[in-house]
């Protein structure tokens, strides 16, 4: 059995979505200290929808085909929509990733989270703590 799908390896070596959006309405930068890959993503949104949305990564194969993936996913949709999408179902759209590279998959979700909520904050648009991960500590994340 191969170590990686055809769905990785299409959408690693003919990334869809990849590239800079200069006037972004919302940017999200996530990295992970231990293996070393980093994903930007920049989002446009008119009326609450991703009307497009490109990608920078520095990483392995599977850290660009999950951006690639990722970006696929929610062009087009609603920011709530885009809020919902797991780590978990890029994978399952890429056909699979070995267990040792799941987090590439977690950092598309991240990733995609980081520049929603950059959206946010620049309009001052209220929402969910929780939905992001810097939830610190509000009573509904915390309870005992």
């Amino acid at each position: 059995m191969a170590l990686y799908s055809e769905k990785v390896m299409d959408h690693f070596t003919n990334p869809r979505n990849v590239g800079v959006i200069e006037d972004a309405d919302g940017v999200g930068e996530v990295g992970n200290a231990k293996c070393g890959d980093i994903m930007k993503i920049y989002l446009k949104i008119s009326d609450d929808i991703i009307t497009d949305v490109k990608f920078e990564t520095f990483g392995c194969g599977s850290a660009i085909a999950s951006s690639s993936m990722a970006t696929e996913m929610i062009k087009g949709k609603a920011l709530s929509e885009a809020l919902q999408l797991s780590n978990k179902a890029v994978a399952e759209a890429l056909d699979g990733l070995p267990a040792h590279k799941m987090h590439c998959s977690v950092l598309a979700e991240e990733a995609i989270k980081a520049a929603v909520k950059d959206y946010y904050d620049k309009n001052g648009i209220e929402y969910d703590k929780c939905q992001f991960a810097d939830c610190s500590g509000c009573a509904h994340c915390h309870e005992e």
